[in-house]
């Protein structure tokens, strides 16, 4: 029986530094936004939520997925998109109701915990039925639409809502985390004909994220929500289909 290698590449540490990283990005989005800097906080999460996405990815493409891995992903989503979402819009408009909003945080927190414990528990036990579809809303998503008052006031300042507004926004954002609604998740398949087409929208959002960051994030939101209840469909018809034919969502 052949000796387990006791030597591994160090760029095999690549996707856990990126957790790292992530969760490092995270704590730093939180002394920015007590120190009054939200521009940089809420970059901060951008850059977080972009190695929260990759650093999965990589560890598949380089065959060094570990459980140590999976758990630093989980707890690094609690702080990123769980706890620093929910403190500065906190810092940002929930002081001016303190007993709402903070109720609205600790709502908010939780529900991102308990949207976590849910996922790996799934994941973990096989019960996903079918990856194109997250049951509620994921908490990096989650975590952008929380910030959507911050957002809003940004790109419109007229429009800027006040906290008990902001506070019923947050507890609906967590809602949606813990909900049993579909929503889409990244697996979902294109048509290959698209794919030109599809890189050529990327570069484009990407610039306009660059040029205009904060209408650009609102319309990214606005079009989140609107896919809601279309992803709601999706999986609906899909459980029907797999209903009368298990192989459907199998062979798609």
């Amino acid at each position: 029986m052949p000796e387990p290698k006791r030597e591994i590449a160090l760029i095999q540490f690549l996707p856990n530094a990126m957790t790292l990283g992530a969760i490092a990005a995270g704590v730093t989005a939180l002394r920015m936004a007590y120190a009054g800097n939200l521009d940089l906080a809420m970059l901060l999460i951008l850059i977080a939520a972009i190695l929260d996405g990759l650093d999965g990815r990589l560890a598949r493409a380089l065959g060094s997925e570990s459980l140590i891995g999976a758990e630093l992903d989980s707890l690094a989503d609690l702080v990123n998109f769980g706890v620093a979402p929910a403190f500065i819009l906190g810092v940002w408009s929930l002081l001016e109701v303190p007993v709402l909003g903070w109720g609205a945080v600790l709502f908010y927190v939780l529900c991102a915990a308990l949207r976590l414990a849910r996922f790996n528990v799934g994941v973990k036990s096989g019960d996903v039925k079918d990856a194109r579809f997250f049951i509620g809303v994921p908490s990096p998503a989650g975590a952008l639409l929380a910030l959507t008052p911050i957002i809003l006031s940004n790109a419109f300042p007229m429009l800027t809502p006040p906290g008990w507004i902001s506070s019923i926004w947050l507890v609906g954002c967590g809602a949606l985390m813990i909900s049993r609604i579909a929503s889409f998740s990244l697996k979902m398949r294109i048509p290959r004909t698209w794919k030109k087409s599809g890189l050529m929208v990327l570069i484009a959002l990407f610039a306009f994220l660059v040029f205009f960051p904060w209408s650009t994030l609102l319309a990214f939101n606005i079009a989140y929500l609107f896919s809601i209840p279309v992803a709601a469909r999706k999986a609906a018809q899909a459980a029907r289909d797999f209903a009368q034919d298990p192989g459907t969502v199998a062979d798609e």
